[in-house]
Order: C-alpha cells, then structure tokens, then sequence
C-alpha cells in the first residue's frame, strides 16, 4: 500500500503541479475489487480520481491500454490522464458521482433514456469486428469458452449455494445439474462474438453531462453479447418490471439487423442472463464470505429472484429451478434481506 505522500506525489507530478501546491486527497468507498479509489482535488473546481490496484491480479493493469481503445473508437469512457505500470496506478478523469444505480427511484420516463443511450453503446461495442482487434497492443483476459462458464458455475456452487445458502446437493441432483448448466454453457459458446464489457451493470455505467459513460472494464474479452445485456437488464442491484426489460430488450434488438427471430433472440438472452447470474451470486457468496464485505448480502434476494426468472423462461432448466427454490427458501430462513 502506498502512503499518502507517494499518492499525492504522484498526481502532481501527473498533473503539472507544483510541488507546494495543495492537493487534497479522499478515499472514495470500496467496490469489492483489489483496486483502492480516490479523488484528488487541487482546486475547488478541479478533481480526478485516482486508482492503486493490485498487480496481482492480472486484468487490473490491461483498464488504461482498454481505455484509450474505446475512446479511440467512440465508447465513452474516462479519458487517462496517466499509467504507471510499475506503481500500479492510474490517474484518469472524474465523471462524478451520478451512476445508473443511483437514479434507480426516478421515473421510468427519466431513466428510459438513459438506459437507451447505454444500449446503444453497448450495441457499437458488440458491432466492433474481431478481425480487427488490435491485440498487438491491447491485451484481454481469456475469451468466453467452456472454460470460462465451467469456472463461473463451480463459483455459483462453492460460494453462493454450498456456503452462503448451506445446502448440499444429492450426488444424483449435481449430476443432473452439471450436465444442466453444460449444455447452456455450450449453448452460449455457438453464439456469434463480440466483444462484452463482461461486468455491464448500473454501478459501471456512470452519467457525466447527461450522457452515459462506462468504467470498470478490465474484464472485457470476447464473448456472447447476451451476456452484457443480462448484466444490465438482469441487474440485481436495480429492479426493472417485466415491461421495461421487455421495452429495453426490443431497442437493443432493433438497432441492427438481428441474426435471430424475436422469439430466439429472448430465448438467447435468458440464458445468457441465468450464466450471468450465477457469476453475481457466485461473486456475492464469495465477497460476504470470504472477503467479509457483508454489504453484498443486500443484493442477494434481487439476484435470486432475477436467476429463478430465468430458469422460469428457458424451456429446458428445471434443475436451475430448483436450485432457486430451494436457494430463496434458504435465504429466507436465514434473514439475509435484514443484512
């Protein structure tokens, strides 16, 4: 960890400051990650956040080099003012503190747009051609693959329904389930590539000048594009009634030529969603109990209740059904929503 003199040391070196010019230095509240955030003011009217994380974990230091990519090709993000590789920081532009999660009370006429806006950003970064990714310079974390939704899955299992919700599957009833989430996982591994944010929900999509701009994106990689769709639209930190996942649903739909019929198309999404949720609960499970940030516990009853609706709209899950069931009556029991 670094001391509060390297920090401000570091931020006016990065910003042409004096030495002698005052900074002022506030930590900013934890995001669950291995990366430590503050916002550096020099003047009343001047900020930028600054980001130690640990070089530990790998994806971390790929964020400034993913940055500057999207900027280059239209997606709105802070702009990086400064990378320091072998410090593990970075210091990029403030967008405030006004989030999607944070307009989750207005009104649906309000936050329609905004969700449209970040549809249609998501939508230009799906569309981006894999053939001309310039991996030569910008380098992302393990593409989605079998892998990948294996690991996801077992997190689901080990941390959220074994150890958060203390229940023990049968032999029989695992058998079943892996054999389940496989054949989803293979589902999703025959749709078209794009790139994906990977972690698209309200609290990374923040609202600077009225417009909206994505951050925490060092876990993008290639992948269904399904599944930032059910990051965002499945989002267990705010909740969206069935109509206005419909309405959002349908726009993303209708801004190219889809490859799908409507009918397919909903189909994909919710099962890139159950996929998507099981990370999230995994992560949660993970987070409360092993991290011992408790605050995540909060979000579990939204993440159960969007993962058995789910299950409830793909034709063939019904052992994931069960699993919610049996999953909501444990955390019931335990009290968990009163966290």
């Amino acid at each position: 960890m670094k001391s509060r003199e390297e920090l401000c040391s570091f931020a006016r070196e990065s910003l042409g400051l004096a030495p002698n010019d005052a900074v002022e230095i506030l930590p900013l509240e934890g995001r669950g990650s291995d990366r430590t955030y503050y916002r550096i003011r020099w003047q009343p009217d001047q900020s930028a956040i600054l980001v130690h994380y640990r070089p530990v974990r790998i994806e971390n230091a790929y964020y400034a080099d993913i940055a500057l990519f999207l900027q280059e090709n239209g997606i709105p993000v802070p702009q990086i003012f400064r990378h320091d590789r072998g410090g593990s920081l970075i210091l990029m532009k403030d967008l405030g503190d006004t989030d999607l999660w944070s307009l989750r009370n207005e009104p649906w006429e309000i936050r329609r747009s905004y969700y449209q806006k970040t549809l249609k950003i998501v939508h230009k970064l799906h569309s981006y051609p894999e053939a001309l990714f310039p991996f030569n310079r910008v380098t992302l974390t393990e593409a989605f693959g079998p892998s990948l939704y294996r690991w996801e899955r077992e997190y689901f299992k080990d941390h959220f329904i074994k150890e958060l919700c203390g229940i023990k599957l049968e032999p029989d009833f695992c058998r079943r389930m892996e054999a389940e989430l496989a054949a989803l996982a293979e589902k999703l591994s025959s749709h078209r590539r794009s790139l994906v944010h990977r972690d698209l929900q309200s609290q990374n999509v923040m609202i600077y000048l009225d417009e909206p701009f994505l951050i925490d994106f060092q876990g993008m990689r290639f992948g269904t594009p399904f599944y930032d769709l059910g990051s965002l639209l499945c989002d267990p930190y705010v909740r969206l009634s069935e109509g206005e996942r419909k309405e959002l649903l349908r726009f993303y739909y209708g801004l190219s030529k889809p490859e799908l019929d409507w009918r397919a198309f909903q189909n994909a999404f919710w099962e890139a969603s159950a996929q998507r949720l099981m990370q999230a609960l995994g992560a949660y499970g993970f987070l409360a109990g092993t991290r011992g940030l408790k605050n995540y516990l909060l979000h579990v009853p939204g993440g159960i209740r969007n993962l058995r609706a789910t299950a409830e709209n793909i034709v063939a899950m019904p052992v994931l059904l069960d699993v919610c069931v049996r999953c909501e009556a444990a955390i019931e029991d335990s009290k968990l929503q009163g966290l």
